[in-house]
């Protein structure tokens, strides 16, 4: 049993030395959802509370992301959270994407879906009342046809 515990130790400390990368890519507030879009000051306090960590590139990275295997396993979170969408470069999508992906969050938020339950485990600010779903849906809704009038 000692030999096993032992193991196990030494294995816990060789992953150490294989960090996460955690720089976030320079920001372009020209390309930023939160700017190109009217957003309330509260609708904008929830969206970086609740989304912006995995899906921006203002990843605020808290201390046990230094922690190998968990920060492998949160840094694989923000990686899928960003490929779905990214807020910080919002204005590069096409009218159509942007649309798609304002639906995506209507949907998410309508299932619960997002934020993750394994994300408020750290981040209890970032959970949203079933009024604040509401508003954020309505919000999103409100934009998708907005961005569609636009484009017709």
């Amino acid at each position: 049993m000692k030999k096993i515990l032992f193991i196990i130790l030494v294995a816990f400390v060789i992953i150490q030395f294989f960090p996460i990368d955690k720089t976030n890519k320079p920001l372009n507030a020209g390309m930023d959802f939160l700017k190109i879009k009217n957003v309330s000051p509260e609708i904008a306090e929830m969206i970086t509370t609740s989304c912006y960590d995995c899906h921006s590139d203002e990843t605020k990275y808290p201390w046990y992301t230094s922690i190998a295997p968990a920060s492998w396993w949160i840094k694989n979170h923000i990686d899928e959270g960003r490929k779905h969408l990214n807020f910080s470069t919002f204005a590069t999508y096409e009218p159509k994407r942007q649309i798609h992906k304002m639906e995506e969050c209507v949907e998410m938020l309508e299932k619960h879906e997002m934020p993750l339950e394994s994300y408020y485990l750290g981040h209890q600010e970032a959970k949203l009342t079933d009024p604040q779903r509401k508003k954020l849906i309505t919000y999103f809704k409100r934009e998708i046809e907005e961005t569609k009038f636009k484009t017709e």
